[in-house]
């Protein structure tokens, strides 16, 4: 049980200590909350779901809470500006996607899922007074963020105010003995652990998990292009990872995985942590195949033996129109950028002007991992 707090684990408030003695005593009931703001869960989020579902193995009852209704006001955690709010369409698009995303890590018929819009979005005005009357305003002025933004002169919303009030308010409603999350959420979850406190005359434990850093050591983040997600398909996340900077690759052992390295080279170490990772999401038997895929194209320079047919209509494209049509493009422009950045080629020979015909059939490359074979209909 020990461990439990140990590996991965940033911090326990008030104490560790504390903790194991309940857990030694009597379940627990613990909690993850995640806003819905994208369709897409990544390694990142993976942390702390694997980290709950070490509690959960453990027997321990856990929750995963969607911010259904906090989604729509926007957490302004590490925010220097405000977050654009979601629809309840676009967060009921995203919830459904991460329920099945988040069962590659939990164990689904053990899990407990909640939507915090049960709740908070029946509160009257009365009862918001009520919840906001055991918190004060010095005490939020004490998040980072604001801090920040008062420095650089930007605003602060009432409504940003709010966010870790009501979400302080959903371990009230839930009852729970601790809530798990990100280094970025301890402002957050110190304050549910206070209006326990204070409504209940109840101890709540915060357990914080480090943040992952991205493949290129930025902030883990779409708009970034370094995450590796968990629907990814096997090659591209096995090949993601293997681009990851090679200090990162211990924390990624570390967070994302149960074992340690073993290898003697840097190369080596990174392939073992590429291998186990490819399998805990999608099996030995691909994880195998896409390690000897990615030896093939990178080691020995040949290509993958599963590149996709396009069938493609007469007359003759040019280049870009085949990026396009082939979907290794999302848009004409986006071609052009590619092919001017240097990474398109076409049966090994880069491209480098965008109006090139694309006169018989082939494979085009776009990047390191991304093929696509061309054939022109008859």
């Amino acid at each position: 049980m020990e461990k439990l707090l140990e590996r991965g684990v940033t911090e326990v408030l008030p104490n560790k200590e504390a903790l194991n003695s309940l857990m030694k005593k009597r379940k627990i009931r613990i909690y993850l909350g995640v806003d819905p703001t994208s369709p897409d869960l990544h390694l990142g989020h993976a942390v702390a779901l694997r980290k709950l579902r070490q509690f959960q193995d453990l027997g321990h009852e856990v929750v995963l809470l969607f911010g259904t209704f906090t989604a729509q006001i926007g957490d302004p955690s590490g925010r220097d500006k405000m977050r654009q709010p979601l629809t309840a369409k676009e967060i009921a698009v995203n919830m459904a996607t991460y329920k099945k995303q988040a069962r590659l890590v939990l164990n689904n018929s053990k899990t407990v899922y909640k939507e915090n819009g049960a709740w908070l979005g029946k509160l009257k005005l009365d009862e918001i007074l009520k919840i906001a009357s055991h918190l004060t305003v010095s005490r939020l002025l004490e998040r980072d963020m604001f801090q920040e933004r008062l420095k650089l002169g930007r605003e602060i919303w009432l409504h940003e105010f709010l966010y870790p009030l009501l979400q302080g308010y959903d371990s009230v409603v839930m009852d729970v003995d601790a809530e798990l999350g990100g280094t970025d959420q301890t402002f957050n979850m110190l304050v549910g652990r206070r209006f326990l406190e204070s409504m209940k005359k109840k101890e709540k434990f915060v357990v914080t998990v480090p943040l992952l850093p991205g493949l290129d050591g930025r902030k883990m983040s779409k708009s970034y292009g370094n995450t590796v997600n968990l629907l990814d398909e096997p090659e591209d996340m096995y090949g993601k990872l293997m681009s990851l900077n090679d200090n990162l690759v211990p924390q990624y052992f570390e967070l994302c995985t149960d074992i340690s390295p073993k290898a003697s080279t840097p190369r080596d170490r990174k392939a073992e942590l590429a291998r186990e990772i490819v399998h805990m999401y999608h099996g030995e038997k691909k994880a195998k195949f896409a390690e000897e895929e990615f030896n093939k194209v990178f080691r020995l320079k040949e290509q993958p033996g599963n590149i996709d047919r396009f069938d493609i209509d007469r007359p003759i494209k040019d280049i870009v129109g085949i990026l396009v049509e082939t979907r290794m493009a999302s848009s004409k422009s986006n071609a052009r950028r590619l092919i001017n950045g240097g990474g398109v080629k076409f049966e090994g020979r880069t491209i480098t002007n965008p109006k090139e015909m694309i006169e018989e059939n082939g494979v085009v490359q776009v990047g390191s991992r991304h093929f696509a074979r061309v054939v022109y209909k008859t």
